[in-house]
């Protein structure tokens, strides 16, 4: 932290962590608006009448929106602060999620997810600076993994919550909720929510000096005269990507990792959207087929928390190399099992572990293979080519199902591009060791 490094080694107070745990409530919120689509996706199909092309589009419109919020809200967190730019998130996903309810067809339906999709995409930079930036480092760890388990357990009592929701008052009633719970934390994060101190200490607004001394109060720290010195800009930071491509190694690192990423989403958005649509489709009831994808979250829940703790006993690159093989095997092995629903459930939990814990451990992967530097340019290109795979998912799926192939095939279909996957990260792997050698010989 710019500011107070002794603060990252300093026991963490009450309002840091109630700071953090108000972040990993919006993400828990995050993982139910972005999935509640997958949930209603058998009811909305079979009242509107839908296609497999029509439900894929829907499926693939709020990703598409995480794309553009990312690209084009994420960067003006720098430069209006990260909790404004959560308060203006949280209002379109509020108005995303509420005009999603009064929806009458599917054209009005996939604008409003694209909306939804676009505050969820700008939120996120934000959340994750604020978890870092008030995190003791001894903790820091924990406390990030924490905020980004928090969306699959989101997306498990969403999915719950929906179940009861379309037996008792029909699908639309899932994004009203939706919309409450974002309303709610508007003014939570408008009372509760700190800025972060490095903004306000790098942009410098007006009341900087006040809002500074205002939050140190809160952490117990005693409060400044005058602002620090403001630092010279790096010359450095302004190439990340000029130093980022006139690099030879770290060219390849970012073509592999963007690979890794894009295969890995085509194959997390297929099963994360299409799995409750699919299984209502083979017979099971719309609860049921909700149910599979609760389970599908549930085990993600486990399998990043597992991930956390193994990646500080054994290398990284390899246990994600196991992550992705065994993801692989087990998409192979639910698309064969077909309505069996014993065995449906036990599958789809170990799916969900290895599939969360897959992602999750490329997220880990990949600030390891890049220098300062470049290593915001590296991992943001990589999450920007890995999310179009999130968008063309949904969609390619729909098409193909509407040609004739056989739904459960889909699983078969996408289990390949993670063989892509798992040999990029076994790449990757090898750059990684090599790096940390040169590190101790040096």
């Amino acid at each position: 932290m710019i500011l107070a490094p002794n603060l990252e080694r300093s026991p963490m107070s009450h309002f840091q962590v109630a700071a953090i745990l108000i972040c990993t409530f919006i993400n828990m919120m995050d993982g139910f608006d972005v999935l509640v689509i997958a949930f209603t996706a058998p009811a909305i199909a079979a009242e509107w009448h839908l296609s497999g092309t029509v439900v894929g589009l829907l499926l693939s419109a709020g990703p598409m929106g995480m794309v553009i919020g990312s690209l084009a809200l994420g960067p003006l967190a720098d430069r209006h602060g990260r909790r404004s730019m959560i308060l203006i998130c949280l209002v379109v996903i509020t108005a995303g999620m509420l005009l999603s309810g009064f929806s009458q067809n599917a054209n009005q339906l996939t604008a409003m997810r694209l909306l939804t999709g676009i505050g969820i995409g700008g939120i996120l930079p934000g959340l994750n600076t604020i978890v870092a930036e008030y995190s003791s480092l001894r903790w820091r760890s924990f406390w990030v993994s924490l905020l980004q388990t928090g969306y699959p357990i989101g997306a498990t009592a969403g999915g719950i919550l929906t179940v009861v929701l379309i037996a008792q008052y029909g699908w639309r009633s899932a994004f009203f909720i939706g919309a409450f719970a974002a309303a709610v934390m508007i003014p939570l994060v408008w009372k509760a929510l700190p800025e972060s101190l490095d903004y306000l200490l790098t942009r410098r607004p007006v009341d900087a000096l006040e809002r500074i001394n205002h939050l140190l109060g809160r952490l117990g720290r005693p409060g400044l005269e005058t602002l620090p010195a403001a630092k010279p800009d790096s010359p450095r930071r302004k190439t990340g990507y000029a130093d980022l491509f006139s690099d030879a190694v770290l060219r390849n690192n970012a073509l592999w990792l963007s690979l890794a990423f894009f295969m890995m989403i085509l194959a997390f958005y297929f099963v994360m959207s299409w799995t409750p649509k699919i299984l209502v489709d083979s017979g099971m009831s719309t609860a049921q087929g909700i149910s599979g994808g609760i389970l599908l979250n549930a085990g993600g829940v486990l399998g990043c928390l597992l991930l956390g703790y193994l990646s500080s006993r054994l290398p990284l690159p390899r246990l994600v190399t196991v992550y992705v093989v065994l993801t692989c095997v087990l998409m192979v092995l639910f698309g064969y099992v077909g309505s069996n629903i014993d065995t449906l459930v036990l599958l789809a939990t170990c799916l969900g572990f290895f599939l969360f814990g897959s992602m999750v451990g490329l997220y880990a992967l990949a600030p390891h293979l890049f220098p300062t530097q470049s290593r915001a340019a590296g991992v943001s290109i990589a999450i920007g080519v890995g999310r179009i795979g999130g968008v063309t998912s949904p969609m390619l799926a729909g098409v193909l199902f509407d040609h004739g192939w056989a739904q459960t095939d889909g699983y078969i279909i996408f289990a390949l591009p993670l063989v892509v996957t798992a040999f990029a990260v076994v790449l990757l792997g090898r750059v990684i060791s090599r790096s940390e050698v040169t590190q101790q010989q040096a």
